[in-house]
């Protein structure tokens, strides 16, 4: 969880080594909002990326949290996609999320209905592909099986199961709903729309940043 820097006190660490605390920026997206994809632009792909990383990167720690939203079943398997980028080239894991959201409408509900899910993963896995990760290897962390486990079971789930029971647990500890959600030291920032410009970011940064 995040430490505002006021509560530096709390924290147990050796300034030689890193600062009491930085600011944590949350940023809760999921792959087939609209409103997500449009914060993740602003925030990924433009000069704002410079900002944060180059003017304030010393300050504050931006984290992209993937928010599974269970209304739309391919959010699941978006995110499952994601979580394998993370196992596999986590340095990668930027550069597929820019590609997913470009085409997240290949992956909204009208476009996965009559297909398989172990059809969608493949068309996951050859994006993950595009940037330059192991298809042939995200696709077999994803896929699931037709035949029951060796003792039985049928809910075998896949490569990354148990890391997606882990990220919604966290996620379910903040209590985040709606997306796109912005989390700031810890605390919801209701403020900040996926509707903001670049500038408006800047000034809000310039104000919190402290």
């Amino acid at each position: 969880m995040a430490l505002p820097p006021k509560f530096a006190g709390q924290k147990l660490a050796s300034s030689a080594i890193q600062p009491a605390a930085v600011h944590t920026l949350e940023l809760y997206l999921d792959y087939v909002c609209p409103f997500s994809a449009k914060m993740f632009k602003t925030v990924y792909t433009s000069p704002l990326r410079d900002t944060l990383t180059q003017k304030y990167g010393s300050q504050v720690v931006t984290i992209f949290r993937q928010q599974i939203q269970p209304w739309h079943p391919s959010s699941t398997l978006t995110h499952e996609a994601g979580v394998a980028v993370l196992k596999l080239a986590p340095n990668k894991f930027l550069d597929f999320s820019t590609k997913l959201f470009e085409q997240q409408k290949d992956f909204f509900d009208v476009n996965v209905v009559n297909e398989t899910r172990n059809n969608t993963y493949k068309r996951l896995a050859k994006i993950a592909g595009s940037v330059g990760v192991d298809e042939k290897g995200l696709y077999e962390l994803l896929e699931i099986s037709d035949k029951p486990g060796e003792d039985g079971a049928m809910n075998t789930g896949n490569g990354v199961t148990n890391d997606v029971k882990v990220m919604v647990k966290m996620n379910r500890l903040v209590g985040v709903h709606v997306t796109p959600t912005v989390v700031f030291d810890g605390v919801v920032a209701g403020d900040i729309s996926s509707g903001w410009t670049k500038e408006q970011w800047e000034e809000w940064l310039e104000k919190n940043i402290v």
